[in-house]
């Protein structure tokens, strides 16, 4: 895609964040360049170890630094950064048809023959040549040189020619005019498009898939938090049961249940920390690969989950900016330009090939090669002047290629209507998702609010002997259930909002980063009819 041009590397990114991520922050050039941008000190985190070194170090990071690092070093980004350079390698091939080629030729003979007397006749020949030819694309090829030819034998003296002639072949029916002949030109510029647009799209995953990573850490990283207090209140109750059993307050039935519990609660915190270590590799992988070696490298998420104070717009605002900026509708769009091209080359292959040619020349003779460049001034010239016509009899391939063509053309813009369809459908499921996700979160705060306060009576009531150690394990485990579910609906919320952002084509915009199709076109254009003088160059 440019100069999809998106992304590569990254200059600053001061961006508060979806909890802290600002939706209209200072823009951030992302380009497909081979050296990529360093963010200005202000951004960077202040000499720190850019996430891990391959020793076991604690770094804190923030979303904004994990978005920022993970453009700068994620190795499948590098790899799609190199598709805009190459595909720009196709228009310069293209541009080779309409440079000016020099050509240059030199051969030598000689021929032994017996007159009818038996003497030996020998003949000999040096011809040079040296020209210039270019294809314009308007159809026209232009041919200027010099010939000579260098002529002696047993019999005659030396014999020089010297011609100087420029030949002019118009195509006038196939090959003619700009259309035809740029549309290879101008269908690898769509190419190049194509490509900055794919290149687009990935750093857009890219940088979703790093903000959803980054939550799901945070969120296993307070899970762990949690259950490690859940842990410390199971233990504190089991050690008050063992109090009142020991005082006589209570039956020793009692014990297996806070013993139980406790158990419980060890398991679950094996499990929260695996899964913590788990998400943690894969936010390695994705922001610094280089410390995947690492294995103690510890990632410190500096970005709490919070709420955003940005409302979403209307889901018809949400919808208009998806068909504006979604990377897959730009690159259908060009699909369908590519093909309209591909017709201008089909269509015209129908006509028969009729081409006008004019040859001028001049040309001297002489005993030596500099008399016979003299004599060019004389008022002798030749001048050739006619048609070449070619066609197949039936042309059955060129009228299978145009109209497979033209079926292509079809079934391109019915995939862009189709693929309009599946952006909207897309963008208004997201959209349902945030506005759920949104309720969900004041929900579960309720719900943690009231899961408190039960534990808290279910406790007074055990210590006075009104309920049961299994009521207030029950209790406990409620109230772990509503935490983690509470910061689980905060983190869902932040993700939905990035899904929703990534499927409307505009989360690096608002994450502050350029990238191609800032400026989108609006309509795509027909053919033009004429080459801008950009395009030849």
């Amino acid at each position: 895609m440019r100069r999809f041009v998106l992304l590569a590397a990254v200059p600053a990114l001061a961006v508060a964040s979806c909890a802290a991520i600002k939706d209209d922050p200072k823009p951030i050039m992302i380009r497909p360049t081979s050296q990529p941008a360093v963010a200005p000190a202000s951004t960077r985190p202040a000499d720190r170890e850019s996430v891990c070194s391959t020793q076991a170090v604690s770094v804190e990071v923030t979303i904004e630094e994990a978005v920022l690092q993970a453009l700068e070093n994620n190795r499948a980004l590098r790899v799609e950064r190199l598709n805009p350079p190459i595909a720009r390698t196709f228009v310069q091939q293209e541009l080779a048809a309409f440079e000016p080629v020099l050509v240059g030729e030199i051969a030598g003979g000689r021929e032994r023959v017996f007159d009818r007397e038996g003497e030996s006749v020998r003949d000999s020949v040096v011809t040079g040549r040296a020209a210039i030819a270019e294809f314009l694309p308007t159809g026209t090829t232009i041919d200027a040189g010099i010939d000579t030819d260098r002529r002696w034998s047993t019999l005659l003296d030396d014999f020089h020619a010297v011609r100087a002639g420029v030949t002019v072949t118009q195509a006038l029916l196939e090959g003619a005019g700009v259309a035809v002949n740029l549309a290879d030109l101008r269908q690898a510029k769509v190419d190049v498009e194509f490509s900055e647009y794919e290149f687009r799209g990935f750093a857009e995953a890219l940088v979703a898939e790093v903000e959803t990573t980054y939550w799901d850490y945070v969120l296993a990283r307070r899970q762990v938090r949690i259950v490690e207090d859940s842990l410390a209140l199971a233990q504190q109750q089991l050690d008050e049961t063992q109090h009142r059993i020991r005082v006589g307050d209570l039956a020793e039935t009692e014990l297996a249940a806070a013993e139980a519990e406790v158990a419980l609660r060890r398991e679950a915190l094996i499990n929260a920390r695996s899964l913590a270590d788990a998400v943690r590799v894969r936010l390695l992988r994705l922001i610094r690969p280089d410390a995947m070696p690492a294995t103690g490298c510890q990632i410190i998420p500096h970005t709490e989950p919070t709420v955003p104070p940005i409302p979403l717009e209307s889901l018809e605002d949400h919808m208009a900016v998806a068909l504006h900026l979604r990377p897959e509708i730009r690159q259908a769009q060009l699909l369908v330009r590519r093909d309209q091209l591909e017709i201008v080359k089909t269509r015209n292959g129908l006509l028969p090939r009729l081409d006008l040619f004019v040859t001028l020349g001049r040309t001297g003779y002489a005993e030596s090669f500099g008399d016979a460049l003299r004599d060019l001034d004389t008022q002798g010239y030749d001048a050739l002047v006619g048609v070449r016509f070619e066609h197949p009899v039936t042309n059955l391939a060129d009228r299978a290629q145009h109209r497979r063509a033209v079926l292509s053309l079809e079934q391109q813009e019915e995939s862009l209507r189709n693929l309009e369809d599946l952006v909207r459908q897309d963008v208004a499921l997201a959209f349902i998702e945030v506005r759920r996700t949104r309720e969900q979160v004041d929900a579960t705060a309720t719900t943690r609010r009231f899961q408190e306060e039960k534990l808290r009576a279910e406790t007074v009531k055990f210590r006075v002997g009104k309920s049961t150690a299994i009521l207030v394990a029950a209790a406990q485990r409620d109230l772990v259930a509503s935490q983690v579910a509470e910061v689980q609906a905060v983190a869902n919320y932040l993700k939905a909002r990035t899904q929703l952002y990534r499927l409307e084509g505009s989360l690096l915009e608002r994450r502050g980063l350029s990238a191609p199709g800032r400026q989108a076109m609006i309509d795509i254009p027909r053919v033009p009819a004429s080459p801008s003088p950009s395009e030849i160059r």
